[in-house]
């Protein structure tokens, strides 16, 4: 089987090397361009493409796939994939729009669902969590479960129909990122054993539920500020859904911080919300519109992440500061 590669992030890059080793012959990677990152804000590879260089893999990094951008890098990987002449296109988390001039380029695997040309790695239990966050919306929405869902794509967004699924728990303390590494191997699995049948035409799709669908849009950076008068079990999730990216902050005495471990508790309380309670080596307890959060770990700008007794020792706090969103 002839496959091309589509994904940018760590997620994806699980994906590929599982196809990799599972003996598949991926003939062209399609990444997103190299992006600013780090302390010195340089221009880097994603992970899959640094994953395809490692492996002399033919590698694409266009702009846009769209032929009516006019765009000299799209035209190239175009070529690039219509020479490959994939039986298979394989999307993870790409992060560009696939026209359906591109999703019907490859020639296609036949099962009893009809051809398919084009699967995408999606992680959330389709149809709950379409878009471009179902891992940090699921979180943050205080899911206790979500999943992987191999679908069969088409122009709408994640409306396709799915081929296979397979669900896992939330854990309590789970963040973007933890789960997105478990997520990543999950669908690395998924897709190597339904790559395994789909050859023989040991494949069906079913289509997606009209019910329970809801959309996981982009996280913006202007969601990282916590709104103090939310419940304190809302803040804790916040929390935990925005790390590592964008990281969940606050401004204390003027100062921004960042906030990367917190625990929500029911306790009363008479104070306004964002007010210290108490700051000491066990957290920072801060007033919410209902509850109290605990806060354990915490980054000053320009540092690093320190837990609690750490951050304090540089930063002293003192009941009655008041921390404000912006």
């Amino acid at each position: 089987m002839r496959i091309v590669f589509a994904g940018t992030p760590h997620f994806a890059a699980v994906a590929l090397e599982s196809i990799l080793r599972a003996g598949h012959t991926v003939d062209l990677v399609l990444t997103q361009p190299e992006r600013p990152a780090g302390r010195g804000w340089k221009p880097r590879p994603s992970e899959v493409g640094i994953l395809a260089a490692a492996r002399g893999l033919p590698l694409a990094a266009p702009r846009t796939l769209r032929e009516i951008d006019n765009d000299d890098g799209a035209r190239a990987a175009l070529d690039a994939l219509r020479a490959a002449a994939p039986d298979l296109l394989v999307v993870a988390a790409y992060g560009l729009i696939l026209p359906q001039s591109v999703l019907d380029i490859p020639r296609g695997l036949s099962g009893r669902g009809g051809v398919v040309r084009a699967i995408n790695i999606h992680a959330s239990l389709l149809p709950r969590w379409r878009g471009a966050a179902p891992i940090a919306r699921a979180i943050e929405a205080g899911d206790t479960a979500t999943g992987i869902t191999l679908m069969q794509m088409e122009v709408g967004l994640d409306t396709g129909p799915i081929l296979r699924a397979q669900a896992i728990p939330i854990e309590p303390d789970d963040t973007a990122g933890t789960l997105t590494e478990r997520l990543a191997q999950v669908g690395a699995t998924l897709t190597t054993t339904w790559l395994a049948k789909a050859a023989d035409g040991g494949w069906e799709a079913v289509a997606q539920p009209a019910d329970g669908v809801t959309h996981a849009r982009k996280i913006g950076r202007d969601e990282a500020a916590l709104d103090w008068s939310a419940s304190a079990a809302a803040l804790a999730r916040r929390v935990r859904a925005f790390d590592p990216q964008p990281g969940a902050c606050g401004h204390l005495d003027g100062r921004l911080v960042k906030i990367w471990s917190a625990q929500a508790t029911e306790e009363a309380h008479g104070a306004e919300p964002g007010v210290v309670l108490a700051a000491t080596d066990e957290g920072v307890r801060v007033a919410c519109g209902q509850g109290v959060i605990v806060i354990r770990e915490l980054q000053r700008a320009g540092g690093r992440r320190l837990r609690v007794h750490e951050f304090l020792r540089g930063t002293p706090i003192v009941p009655g500061a008041r921390w404000q969103s912006s």
